[in-house]
């Protein structure tokens, strides 16, 4: 459920509810009870209450790591290649 801000022009106080969408907004302030409250616009604030909303909540131990952000992980690309070695003629020595 959304989290609003409300301000009383009245008497100044500002507060928080947590209501339904389909809500009417508060108008009464609970401080001065005078019917001058007025809805805030600021960013969406929301709750998120109950199990799955994180990776560890439905992940089991033995699935593997993947990344959230491209699906399944890549296959490491910085594996050693094998460099194939170059032989080298035997040294010749011109000292006769």
């Amino acid at each position: 459920m959304p989290i609003y801000e409300y301000h009383c022009k009245s008497c100044g106080h500002d507060m928080e509810a947590i209501q339904k969408l389909s809500d009417d907004s508060l108008k009464v302030c609970p401080a001065c009870h005078k019917e001058t409250l007025s809805k805030l616009i600021s960013a969406a604030g929301f709750r998120l209450k109950g199990g799955g909303w994180y990776e560890t909540d439905f992940k089991g131990a033995k699935d593997k790591k993947r990344n959230l952000a491209g699906g399944e992980s890549k296959p490491d690309t910085t594996a050693a290649v094998p460099t194939p070695e170059v032989s080298k003629p035997p040294a010749t020595s011109s000292g006769d």
